[in-house]
Parts: C-alpha cells; sequence; structure tokens
C-alpha cells in the first residue's frame, strides 16, 4: 500500500487540494528573514548602542516596523506559528526535538500557498520542524531546501548540512553560506516570483563566529546590560552581539543583491526574530528571556519593507504575531489562502498599506497568547496578563513589577476566563503524540534516521541532554540497542548507510539493522576515531554536545514492508570495549 493511501495520516494530499489561491499579474518576491535567539533589544534601531545593525535598521526607515509584534518563548513554536498561521499546539508542534518539533502533515504552509500561486520557493538555514519526508521541508512547499533540520547544530564552520535531502557538506561560516545559496536562489529566479525563507541559527549557542565579528567584541566594554547579568554572561553577550553584526552584514549582502537584480522596489523584506534573547542581556528592561511567556520572552521586532507599496517610516501601533505572517504577506500579495482549518492570525496588509483601517475587532481588541511547557500569557493592547494570572500595564512598566489586576479588576477577570478558554480549545491533548518516525515516502529519495530520534536501550548514552545534535556512544554490551517507532510509508528496497566513529580495537564489530521481519547485518572494517570537535570555534564554553568528525559506511540492501514497527540498530559482536559511536542511519529508496 503506498503512503497517500494509508489512513495514518490522511490529510497531506487533502491539504494542497483544498489550497485554493489566486496570482496575481506583477506579483512581489517575498524575502523572510528569521533569526534564533535574538531578542528585541539586539538592534540598534531599538536603542542598543553597543553594536551597530544599520541594514537591519534600515528595513524600518525604508519601510515598516510593528511597535508590539509577538513570537513563541521558544525556537520551533515560533517557525510552525509562521508557517501556518495557527498557533503551534494547533499544528501538533509541543516540543524543540525527539519529533515535537514536527508539523501536523495536514497544515497547509505558508510555502504551500505561494508556491500555488505560481512562486518558486527555497528555504536556506535552520528549520527545525521535522526532518523524515512529508515533515522535510521539500515537503512542506520548498522546492529548494540547504540547511539543517534540527533544533540547533553543533559547528557553524563548514558543517555537514542537508541539500533537499542529500547530506552535503557547507562552505564556510554557516550564516554566510546561507546567505549565498539564497542569493543564488533569487539570481535565478527571474521567470518567476519567489518565496525566499532564510531562518538563520545565530545567536543561537554554540556561540561561534568569525574573526572578522568576534575581534571587534572580544574586549568591548558593554555601556547596555540586564540587571541581573553575572560577570560570565559579559562573553556571551559580546559574541552574541558579533553574531548580531554578522547578521547584519548578510542582510546588507541580500538587500544588495535585490539592488543589482533591480527587483527591490517589488519585493517584500521582511525581519523578525523567533523569541526572547538567549542570555541576560539588555532588553529594554523587560521581563523575561528565551523560554519565558513574559513580554522580553516573546516580543520581537518585526520590519517590513516593499518600496513600491509600504510608505517608509511607518510605525504599526497595532499589536501583532508570527501567526499574522501567512495571511498578511498573502494579502500584500493578494493572494487568498484556504485552508483545511481556520487561521489564528489575521490578515494586517491594510494597517502596512494604509488603506482602511481592519475592524476593531480583527487586530486592535484582540488577545495574543503565549505559551510553553503549560505555562500560557495573554497580550491584550498593552496589557500583559501572566502566567500566574498578574495583570500588567507593560507600556508603562516593562519589567512587569506592579500588578494591577485589582484596579482593573474586569479586564484582569475577563482575560483569565479566556486563558482558560484557550487551554481547554488549543492545549487540551496537545502533546498526546503518537505520531511514528517516517521512512520511506514514495515521493522522496531520502530518509535521515539522526541519533535524535532514537531510544538508547543498556548501557548506551547520548552525548549530552539536549538531543538535537547528539550522538549515541557507550555501546558496550550485545544487549545494547537504538530504537525508533516508524512507519514505513512504501514497500520497497532501501539502501542503508551508517554514520559512526570506531577505534581500531573495536574494528570488526558487527551491526544489525532490523524492521519487523526483516534485518541485515554488517562488519566495521575500518577505524576512524574521531577526537571532539567544536570547542576551537566556541566563543564561550557551550550547553550542548560538542560533536565528531562521523565516517559512512554502507550497511547494505534492506526489504522494507509498508507499516509500522520498531527499527532496531544492535551489536551482534564487539571485539573491543565499544562497538562504536553513533550518529545517523541514511535510508535511500532503490531502483528509483
Amino acid at each position: 500500500m503506498e503512503y497517500e493511501s494509508m489512513t495514518v495520516f490522511p490529510f497531506f494530499a487533502l491539504s494542497l487540494a483544498l489550497l485554493v489561491t489566486q496570482a496575481v499579474t506583477a506579483a512581489p518576491n517575498i524575502l523572510v528573514i528569521l533569526t534564533d535567539d535574538q531578542g528585541w533589544g539586539d538592534l540598534s534601531l531599538n536603542g542598543n548602542i553597543d553594536l551597530s545593525t544599520p541594514n537591519i535598521d534600515s528595513l524600518a526607515t525604508d519601510g515598516a516596523r510593528f511597535d508590539r509584534f509577538y513570537v513563541c518563548p521558544v525556537c520551533s513554536p515560533t517557525r510552525a506559528e509562521f508557517l501556518t498561521g495557527r498557533y503551534h499546539p494547533h499544528s501538533g508542534v509541543y516540543s524543540t526535538s525527539a519529533g515535537g518539533e514536527r508539523m501536523n502533515l495536514e497544515q497547509t504552509t505558508i510555502a504551500d500557498v505561494f508556491k500555488n500561486a505560481g512562486y518558486r520557493t527555497g528555504a536556506f538555514g535552520k528549520w527545525h520542524n521535522g526532518m523524515q519526508y512529508p515533515y522535510h521541508p521539500n515537503g512542506r512547499g520548498f522546492e529548494e531546501f540547504y540547511g539543517f533540520c534540527s533544533g540547533h547544530w553543533g559547528n557553524y564552520f563548514s558543517p555537514p548540512l542537508d541539500h533537499n535531502g542529500r547530506i552535503v557538506k557547507g562552505e564556510g561560516f554557516c550564516i554566510d553560506d546561507f546567505t549565498d545559496k539564497a542569493i543564488d536562489f533569487m539570481a535565478a529566479s527571474s521567470e518567476q516570483p519567489f518565496f525566499a525563507y532564510l531562518p538563520y541559527n545565530t545567536p543561537h549557542s554554540p556561540m561561534q563566529i568569525p574573526d572578522r565579528w568576534w575581534d571587534k567584541f572580544k574586549d568591548k566594554e558593554l555601556s547596555m546590560s540586564h540587571p541581573e547579568a553575572r560577570p560570565h554572561d559579559l562573553d556571551h553577550t559580546r559574541a552574541a552581539l558579533a553574531m548580531c553584526e554578522n547578521i547584519d552584514w548578510n542582510v546588507g549582502r541580500l538587500l544588495k543583491k535585490l539592488d543589482e537584480l533591480k527587483i527591490a522596489n517589488d519585493t517584500i523584506v521582511v525581519y523578525f526574530c523567533d523569541n526572547g534573547p538567549n542570555g541576560r542581556r539588555w532588553n529594554g528592561e523587560m521581563k523575561g528571556q528565551k523560554g519565558s511567556t513574559d513580554e522580553g520572552g516573546v516580543r520581537s521586532p518585526l520590519l517590513i519593507r516593499w518600496p513600491s507599496n509600504i510608505p517608509k517610516g511607518s510605525i504599526i501601533s497595532n499589536n501583532g504575531a508570527a501567526i499574522d505572517l501567512l495571511p498578511t504577506l498573502a494579502g500584500l500579495a493578494a493572494i487568498k489562502p484556504a485552508t483545511y482549518a481556520p487561521l489564528d492570525g489575521v490578515d494586517l496588509s491594510n494597517l502596512l498599506l494604509q488603506k482602511q483601517p481592519h475592524s476593531r475587532k480583527a487586530d486592535v481588541m484582540r488577545t495574543i497568547f503565549s505559551h510553553w511547557r503549560g505555562k500560557v500569557s495573554a497580550r491584550y493592547q498593552h496589557y500583559r496578563l501572566d502566567h500566574r494570572g498578574k495583570l500588567y500595564d507593560t507600556s508603562e512598566d516593562p519589567s512587569q513589577l506592579t500588578d494591577i489586576s485589582e484596579s482593573k479588576a474586569t479586564l484582569a477577570n475577563r482575560l483569565r476566563g479566556e486563558v482558560i478558554a484557550w487551554r481547554k480549545d488549543v492545549l487540551d491533548g496537545h502533546d498526546n503524540d503518537k505520531r511514528p518516525f517516517l521512512i520511506g515516502h514514495s515521493r522522496y529519495l531520502y530518509t535521515q534516521i539522526p541519533a535524535r530520534d532514537g531510544t538508547a536501550h543498556g548501557n548506551i548514552k547520548r552525548s549530552n541532554k539536549f538531543p538535537n545534535c547528539s550522538f549515541f556512544s557507550n555501546w558496550t554490551s550485545v544487549d545494547d540497542k537504538i530504537t525508533w517507532e516508524a512507519l514505513v510509508a512504501t514497500s520497497g528496497d532501501y539502501d542503508v548507510e551508517l554514520h559512526y566513529t570506531c577505534p581500531q580495537e573495536s574494528v570488526g564489530s558487527t551491526i544489525q539493522l532490523s524492521f519487523n521481519d526483516n534485518k541485515i547485518t554488517s562488519k566495521i572494517t575500518e577505524a576512524h576515531d574521531s577526537p571532539l570537535i567544536g570547542a576551537e570555534h566556541d566563543r564561550v564554553k557551550r550547553q550542548e554536545s560538542y560533536i565528531k568528525e562521523f565516517k559512512t559506511m554502507s550497511l547494505g540492501r534492506m526489504h522494507l514492508k509498508q507499516g509500522k514497527g520498531t527499527l532496531t540498530l544492535q551489536a551482534t559482536h564487539i571485539p573491543g570495549a565499544e562497538a562504536m559511536a553513533f550518529r545517523l542511519l541514511m535510508l535511500t529508496r532503490a531502483n528509483s
């Protein structure tokens, strides 16, 4: 049985079938830049004098900026809300790793909308919303993808990356590399409008940045600080600001290319961040940072430039959110998207174009909800109800020091009631995840099965508590194993490649991969004992896993039958102290 006809995920084809779009003549190009862990305060535009971001700032000078724009407290939820126009629990995203970052397959994405309207679509950078097709970007409307699908990466200098499902070696510092690939994509899109999505992965840790940027900041005296900053936060802040200036340089390269291609006037450029800052650094005196549902954890800049249509220097006072970007960009391009379920976001395009105002009910009087790990806060006009039910006027009290819920009791009680209703409607059962990892879709050659998504049994240990860019080691017994609950979508033969390291004394370990009644066995014949790498590029000590240079070997060809089962990797013979360190399985459909 083919995957498309299965009842396990019946909506994937349906979501595309339900897309109703209207392409327009002279459709504008779209360039969306999303940064990772950059707070509202990490721009000179917003008053930070410790760095200079003139290219990013120019988007506000030459276009519009939202005074109050809201995202999620962490990475993958914000990406999902941007991509779907729906609150992230509605799309199936409840975590940042091990499958919980995946958007349900029935969700229509912004790339689906623009692709169906005749746009070329490409994404370049950190995806963080699923790896195995059709969770992969190529299955979510992006014809071109270059980057990585994980939540963070272990090395930013010429790392292994994903290009349309294949593993390739990056070229230099990854942010510069992603920008190069986006520039090439835009330059090759002369016959069609393009939708280019650049989800950068900085200033997320590990704090790696080329010398050109670090040298300016490594000994810099900082004028702007967080009131609770500790001495060891300073180098982290310096590295983050250096990474932000590198982003600004790359934004300048993108804007210059639009000028060279003579398409700047007809290109909508969007810039925002995915959550609050990843450290104690200046953020406009707001309470909270990354991971927090308070104002500082969820407020982001939103800058939108479209020279031919958006008046220069516009400031939008209405609250906006990541869920609004799909309907707003579709509105600016005169596209009417229809999805299988209602959007949570609203179209704010008329505010940007300064046409007739939207209804007060649609955008001024609405409540925007922020959620993470069971905590929910609510934003209404200039008020925020925090996760404890306390009310603050953040325009006067950004640090959320004075609870005004008694003096504003009617509003506080109304918002508390809205939070209860939102929890029931959106959160009930949202993290009850029974989705298997998918193998072998008929429309895609490659399936990556990383250590990140596996479960270790016996003595095997993960290299770090953060799974995203981790590997497994301490494989000391033939009773040890790694498993994945999986669903084979298409019956057939698959060539299996193993990514491993192995000391000389463990050469000869026999490795077996099984799925239900089928299995293959192969022997490691070449040593490859890589040291841990990454620390040599770190500007401050990291929390995440260091990585290794992994070697690849063929495990052979395996026949898999469509259906559910447990994919199991075992060592049936270990001549040395441990079998291997394991990073990844790559399955490629044979005879395709």
